[in-house]
């Protein structure tokens, strides 16, 4: 019997996949949908990214072996999504052009210091996974076994990626 008197479903009671979906969703949405933004650098594919990692939650749901684990799929999904939207556009760009990073709006263009246009577009130069490591670290804020888990990789290679994405970094901005 619920507290309210009515009598709960015969089985075992279960939380809908929707809701879980829905409650992940408010929690990580934002966070995702940044991160993607730093490695897709456009908010239009960082949003997709993002929306095709919740709809692969939901659909995977019923498989999940452990949905606690479902920030980190989710996490996993969105990195795999922005690697397939870098792909498509390396295909679509035979030639690499220079990196100029995108401004959205004129209000943006504003609160956007020229500093700050330097290390994105240098940030826009490093590997791919270069990339992923700064931004998982200093973007999202997981540690070095988190982001070895996220990115498949041992801790030794993530701690060396840092360094060398760090270290071409200050020679990139040296030089600017």
């Amino acid at each position: 019997m619920a507290t309210d008197g009515s009598a709960l479903p015969a089985g075992r009671w279960t939380v809908r996949p929707t809701d879980v979906v829905d409650e992940l969703y408010r929690e990580h949405a934002l966070r995702l949908t940044r991160l993607a933004m730093v490695l897709v650098g456009d908010p239009e594919s960082a949003q997709d990214v993002v929306q095709d990692a919740f709809i692969g939650l939901y659909s995977a749901w019923p498989r999940l072996r452990n949905p606690e684990k479902a920030p980190v799929y989710l996490r996993a999904a969105v990195l795999n999504g922005a690697r397939s939207v870098l792909r498509s556009r390396n295909r679509r760009q035979s030639l690499r052009l220079h990196y100029d990073p995108p401004v959205w709006s004129a209000e943006a263009a504003v609160m956007v210091r020229e500093d700050q246009r330097a290390v994105l577009a240098a940030i826009a130069r490093l590997s791919r996974r270069q990339r992923e490591v700064l931004a998982l670290r200093y973007y999202v804020g997981l540690s070095h076994a988190e982001i070895a888990e996220a990115l498949s990789v041992t801790t030794g290679t993530v701690s060396s990626t840092m360094s060398h994405a760090i270290t071409a970094l200050a020679r990139e901005l040296e030089e600017d």
